[in-house]
């Protein structure tokens, strides 16, 4: 069901559609600092095995 929005139709499916996108590119960019700490937390890890 989508509403009538009249004259803004344009306007606010623009807004919506660059606010979905700016949080999947946040999500994307979180995504890949996770991926990052935990590579080197394990880095971290095997090398205290050996140290300590």
């Amino acid at each position: 069901m989508i509403p009538d929005l009249g004259r803004y139709t344009l306007e606010v499916s623009l807004a919506y559609v660059v606010s979905l996108g700016l949080i999947g590119v946040l999500a994307f960019f979180y995504w890949l600092r996770g991926r990052s700490v935990k590579r080197q937390l394990a880095e971290i890890e095997t090398g205290r095995g050996k140290n300590g």
